[in-house]
């Protein structure tokens, strides 16, 4: 038997970790044991788009997956269509329809990081279409609704008065019946789903008496709890280009670069330490929030990509040009209600967002910033609608 590398597991074990459940010290013999482990990680497709919070999970499988591990990752078709109760309200039901093609893309993205050759994918809908109203009852008597009840966000709605649905319970009953169906050694996931994964483990037990792991990974969050995405611009998609990408990560808060050197890069914990004692002593986080950009695109599209979108970026925004490529749109009518603008241009996603960007001051009509969401615009060819520091779009009449 090969002779394993203790400092790779206790890398393994501590990078970017929140916690890992029994206890961290029995998963580690194991994995000094030599066993190959068999571990997954869910993505339920709510969105047609991965983003920097699925990397953070997808990087952390590939360093299982470098160990020689098996990876499988369950693309959550069916209880997409339900959605996670993770939220103070109810989730919008989802056809499976709109799911499968929330997905498409996703295999693709997920290739940029893993070993695609190596990655085996699985859809919960095989199993979980199948269990009829007794499987169902099976199922759900190994839990208590004590048990369920447990859970954070169930006690804040039920504090604020606020609707819970008995099918928000089901969702945690599916998606624990996923490991007992994949039969893995290890999920992973954000620390916000230690509700759902260690439920897994619970009916592990009870149906398999098998001892599954379960490991959580810190959210990429500022020190205040704010997460990437929760602020205007913040989100970083998988399907960003390199420039939107790079542009994005320039924009967030101070607090998230130190988390996010840990969570989305290989800059050694020395090295992050020392960019911390930087920001500590008054250095410039620009600088070092600019290496986190070039490493997180670099990371995800390559050296030459996150040369190219450092470029881009210090060109637009430190020597204040704007991109000499923009999409171009045609639009027929030659006067529009702002709002009706930035929609049509597909700038927002609807016209509430719209209405907010412009109110907000993130819009721009030809360098010249409207704040009017009542505005009538005077439609010209050559004009350039700006909308954030990030997206341009010239008219074509």
């Amino acid at each position: 038997m090969p002779k394993i590398d203790e400092s790779k597991i206790n890398y393994l074990l501590s990078r970017g970790v929140e916690n890992i459940y029994p206890d961290k010290e029995s998963f580690k013999k194991l994995l000094m044991s030599g066993k190959k482990l068999k571990l997954y990680h869910g993505i339920d497709p709510t969105g047609d788009t991965l983003h920097l919070g699925h990397m953070v999970q997808l990087l952390k499988l590939r360093q299982f997956q470098k160990l020689g591990h098996k990876v499988i990752v369950l693309i959550g078709d069916f209880t997409a269509q339900i959605g996670d109760p993770d939220k103070m309200t109810t989730r919008k039901p989802l056809t499976h329809k709109e799911v499968l093609e929330n997905c498409k893309n996703y295999k693709k993205q997920i290739a940029r990081i893993l070993d695609i050759e190596k990655t085996e994918f699985k859809y919960n809908s095989k199993w979980l279409g199948k269990l009829n109203f007794k499987d169902l009852i099976s199922l759900a008597s190994n839990f208590t609704v004590q048990q369920m009840l447990a859970r954070d966000m169930f006690k804040k709605r039920i504090a604020e008065g606020k609707d819970l649905y008995f099918h928000e319970f089901l969702y945690v009953l599916m998606q624990a019946y996923d490991s007992v169906v994949l039969d893995v050694d290890l999920e992973t996931g954000g620390s916000d789903q230690m509700f759902n994964m260690l439920a897994g483990r619970t009916l592990m037990r009870r149906l398999k008496d098998k001892e599954k792991f379960v490991l959580t990974t810190k959210l990429l969050e500022d020190p205040n709890g704010i997460k990437m995405g929760k602020t205007e611009g913040a989100r970083v998609d998988l399907s960003d280009n390199p420039t939107e990408m790079f542009g994005k990560i320039m924009s967030w808060t101070d607090g998230m670069i130190i988390p996010a050197f840990e969570l989305l890069t290989d800059i050694t914990d020395k090295g992050i330490e020392m960019f911390r004692q930087d920001i500590i002593v008054g250095e410039n986080p620009r600088e070092i929030k600019f290496k986190l950009a070039e490493e997180v695109v670099k990371g995800f599209y390559g050296d030459e990509a996150s040369i190219k979108a450092g470029e881009a970026f210090n060109k637009q925004f430190r020597d204040r040009e704007k991109p000499k490529k923009m999409i171009e749109k045609k639009v027929s009518q030659k006067m529009l209600n702002i709002v009706d603008l930035v929609f049509k241009l597909g700038l927002a996603g609807s016209k509430g967002e719209a209405r907010r960007l412009i109110e907000q001051g993130g819009v721009k009509i030809d360098d010249e910033k409207i704040t009017d969401r009542e505005a009538m615009i005077g439609v010209h060819n050559g004009m350039i609608v700006q909308v954030g520091k990030l997206k341009f779009i010239k008219i074509k009449q």
